[in-house]
């Protein structure tokens, strides 16, 4: 009697084990789901209008375009993840690629420094909205709204006018116009994000997301973490940045702006909660090539331009939709 007393909990907990698992990955699954689905009717619509299906030129200008995207949108995952938003990541990237365009020369020497430079001019914008966030007890939207216009208005005094350029070596490096090249950059994201996940740093992430004060409880150093997070998307946002300037050979310092909603439209895309300490950044990775390819498709659907970000804005509302109405299925079938 007391052995099948004792045998009894363990369906239950491997049930609710299967739907916890189920319930996380429903829509990291839904996210990649998409991403196919939209990779299969642009596909589609780009043979019904040239007769052939995309090529190898077409391909690499996908993912080359999705990378300054898909950088922001890590680091920003990062952010969401501890409940907070960072909205500097636009004007970082304004920075960022305004120091590239106008510093850099050819030469190994060159290329690496400014690219350290830049990297490190993300991690500090970073930190500082992190130790505002942090110790100064502000609202991250207030904080970063903020440093938005102070690292746009650096970046225009560093590049008043569009200009500058990049050399021809680093975008090969970057953005190498003969292939795919930037997947490798997808993999070492991903890769970041499977060992991040592991790490202590990544699980107080999502525990401070998940209950601060019960994250604050079990020892777990919140504000450090939360400067850390911040530092994290700066620095992610620089790399994007560089990204941006390599991909197109020049610099503008208003061309990272897009990216301020743009990156935050693929972590919702991506499943990551508002809420905190839940989501994947593989999600919104997925997330931000969809919003690339969305507008490979409305331009082959031949929407009117004028009514592009009406169907954008339209998609993105159905998709979080069915995002939150799967989760809640698959939470109550469990």
């Amino acid at each position: 009697m007391s052995a099948v007393a004792e045998a009894r909990p363990r369906p239950y907990r491997s049930r609710s084990r299967l739907q916890h698992f189920t319930i996380q990955s429903a829509p990291l699954l839904l996210a990649l789901i998409i991403l196919a689905g939209m990779a299969a009717l642009y596909v589609g619509l780009f043979y019904n209008q040239l007769s052939r299906f995309p090529g190898n030129f077409e391909w690499t200008s996908v993912v080359n375009t999705s990378m300054p995207l898909v950088f922001a949108g890590v680091g920003q995952s990062i952010v969401v993840l501890t409940r907070g938003l960072d909205l500097s990541v636009g004007g970082m990237i304004d920075l960022t690629n305004s120091l590239t365009a106008t510093h850099m020369h050819a030469g190994t020497g060159s290329m690496l420094a400014w690219s350290l430079i830049a990297l490190f001019v993300g991690a500090g914008g970073g930190a500082i909205n992190g130790v505002l966030v942090a110790y100064g007890r502000l609202q991250p939207i207030l904080v970063t709204l903020a440093t938005l216009s102070i690292y746009q208005g650096l970046a225009i005094k560093v590049l008043p006018e569009p200009g500058g350029a990049v050399p021809l070596e680093y975008t090969k490096i970057l953005a190498n116009p003969n292939g795919p090249w930037g997947l490798l950059f997808v993999a070492f994201v991903v890769g970041f994000w499977l060992l991040f996940r592991r790490t202590r740093f990544g699980v107080d992430v999502y525990a401070i997301g998940n209950d601060e004060e019960a994250a604050r409880a079990h020892a777990v150093r919140v504000r450090t973490v939360k400067i850390g997070a911040y530092t994290l998307a700066g620095t992610f946002a620089a790399a994007g940045g560089l990204f941006l300037a390599a991909t197109t050979t020049a610099g503008d310092a208003t061309s990272g702006d897009v990216f301020v909603l743009t990156s935050i439209a693929a972590v919702v895309l991506g499943g990551i909660s508002f809420f905190g300490g839940r989501g994947s950044a593989i999600g919104t990775v997925a997330g931000a090539f969809v919003l690339t390819l969305l507008i490979n498709v409305l331009f082959f659907a031949s929407i009117d331009p004028l009514y592009q970000s009406f169907f954008q804005g339209l998609f993105l509302v159905v998709a979080v939709l069915l995002g939150t109405l799967i989760r809640r299925l698959v939470g109550m079938r469990g």
